[in-house]
């Protein structure tokens, strides 16, 4: 192997480190360093630049262009509206810590709605690693003053992973019926959204097209530092796409998985050192669980992965098996370790 291919894995790891743990901290650095409370409009302008940076994507040739109806994408627009909102409040309403903790907890969600949905059976060593998820995440929130103090805080959360689970479902879903992949869907489905939260944004924040005053989005005092930071943080959502991207096509499913994790611990470290989170032992010991139940987990869909595949004459056997395949063994990890 040359050392052109080796250094190529490495490189776009620490780059999908550096932007998924860097997109955390901007978006809570503005949102309460510099107190842009406009969510609505913050998620926005990261769609519009999401947006932007997928047609430059695909003229540049990174993926090939696929064409869709309205009604194919427009679903998959809102509940990316969703989740990414609500996730954005999330993080403005609690610490670093709960907020990361929470995206956790997708995991069990979308493996519990693919049972509703597609009939899924979940083994008794992945219920029980899902379970061991679940315990390390109520053993460092439960006894969090900061987490039961602010019932807002964790009913946004709530709606979070919800959002979040309904779209990684759908988005696994799509892939499937419509054959193709996460940054050609992204591409189709943006410009709904936009179109969507340029309505929303009004009805829900105000504008101060008659009397911009400090709490109004027009009368907001911007600084170059926080536009610096509010662009900063658009672009960081754009490149944890393509780092995405990147990595999966240049790494094994187990380095995507332990980079995942490494993300999740990178940010908690930095939610204590930059942030003022607290982490006290039992707070740190439920957390290791909760790692500890996702490594699990991750391993148990890689064993199936790396499974030997079945021969010419079980073909037709194959096929249908494949189409039941569980969408939550990709998809939640990364919005868990993300």
């Amino acid at each position: 192997m040359s050392l052109k291919s080796n250094i190529k894995p490495i490189v776009y790891g620490v780059f999908n480190v550096a932007v998924g743990c860097g997109i955390v901290f901007a978006n809570k650095a503005v949102l309460s360093v510099f107190n842009f409370k406009f969510v609505y409009a913050l998620t926005l302008v990261h769609t519009i630049v999401t947006m932007i940076g997928m047609w430059i994507f695909a003229a540049s040739g990174i993926f090939q262009v696929k064409r869709f109806h309205a009604l194919q994408v427009a679903p998959l627009a809102a509940a990316f509206v969703g989740y990414v909102v609500f996730w954005n409040l999330s993080l403005q309403m609690n610490s670093v810590g709960f907020y990361q903790l929470s995206k956790i907890m997708v995991l069990p969600s979308v493996a519990a709605l693919e049972c509703l949905v597609t009939g899924r059976r979940l083994t008794r060593m992945e219920c029980a690693a899902i379970a061991l998820v679940v315990v390390g995440v109520v053993m460092a929130t439960v006894t969090d003053s900061s987490v039961t103090t602010n019932l807002m805080g964790v009913v946004l959360s709530i709606a979070a992973i919800l959002f979040s689970a309904l779209y990684q479902v759908w988005i696994g879903t799509k892939q499937k019926e419509l054959e193709a992949g996460s940054m050609q869907l992204m591409h189709q489905y943006t410009p709904w959204a936009t179109g969507l939260l340029a309505v929303l944004v009004p009805v829900f924040e105000p504008l101060g097209l008659t009397n911009p005053e400090p709490t109004t989005i027009l009368g907001f005092p911007y600084s170059p530092v926080s536009v610096v930071a509010i662009a900063g943080s658009a672009v960081l959502g754009l490149l944890v796409s393509w780092s995405t991207f990147l990595m999966i096509g240049a790494t094994s499913g187990l380095t995507f998985n332990v980079i995942g994790h490494l993300k999740l611990i990178i940010v908690l470290a930095g939610g204590v050192a930059f942030f003022g989170d607290q982490m006290p032992p039992k707070k740190f010991a439920g957390v290791c669980i909760a790692l500890a139940g996702i490594a699990w987990y991750s391993f148990q869909g890689l064993q199936k992965k790396s499974a030997p595949q079945p021969k010419a004459a079980d073909t037709e056997s194959a096929a249908k098996t494949e189409e039941k395949q569980p969408l939550v063994n990709g998809a939640a990890r990364k919005e868990a370790a993300r």
